[in-house]
């Protein structure tokens, strides 16, 4: 999972939500919506960090439309996300998905409690976390640990371990060396877009430069 930063919300959306009996439903500008929440989050799922595309994506209400009525034509209450196997049985379903109507704590857009420093990415491609609520939201409510996305992340991993091991034989991976590539994981492309499941890596490649730091 990935902190957002919230942008302008569409001009659209403001002008709809001024008008008398609006809501999420007869609110026609979606496919704007879609942009503007693809724009400022890199074309990835807000939770499971996945390659997303307006024709293949979800409007996530983080407070559901049904508990929050009043939320429901908030920007600061929608995300975007994948479609998490929706029409799948429910083991397979993740992200919104899975989650529906259910409260949840960890928000990627909060300020206060970033959910990149609440989040453990392990080598074998699981995530978890040491605050058990969230623990139990990133298995149970987002099953963010169903073995597809599970091997997607360990795939990203070996993948830039691979090629650093490439790059460098001998292992000598310098602070510069690791740095460099924390930050092409960290930055969007010209296109403005993330690489899929970038924060698996910044934590390891993170890890490795915190390693290094000790050692001196």
């Amino acid at each position: 999972m990935k902190r957002i930063i919230k942008g302008r919300e569409p001009q659209s959306l403001l002008e709809h939500r001024l008008k008398s009996f609006a809501d999420y439903d007869n609110y026609s500008e979606k496919n704007e919506l879609r942009e503007s929440l693809l724009t400022e989050q890199g074309h990835i799922c807000c939770y499971c960090m996945q390659r997303i595309s307006a024709d293949r994506m979800k409007i996530e209400h983080w407070q559901s439309q049904d508990e929050y009525e009043e939320l429901q034509l908030d920007y600061n209450n929608l995300l975007g996300a994948c479609e998490g196997g929706q029409g799948s049985p429910s083991h397979l379903q993740h992200c919104d998905t899975k989650k529906g109507n259910t409260e949840i704590t960890i928000n990627p857009l909060d300020n206060h409690r970033n959910c990149e420093d609440l989040i453990r990415y392990l080598g074998n491609g699981k995530i978890s976390s040491d605050d058990i609520t969230i623990n139990n939201e990133l298995n149970q409510v987002l099953n963010l640990n169903m073995q597809t996305l599970v091997n997607n992340r360990k795939e990203v991993l070996e993948l830039v371990l691979k090629q650093l091991k490439s790059e460098y034989p001998k292992g000598d991976w310098t602070e510069a060396i690791l740095n460099k590539k924390i930050q092409q994981w960290s930055d969007r492309h010209k296109d403005g877009k993330y690489k899929p499941y970038c924060q698996i890596v910044i934590y390891h490649l993170k890890k490795k430069l915190s390693s290094i730091g000790r050692r001196k």
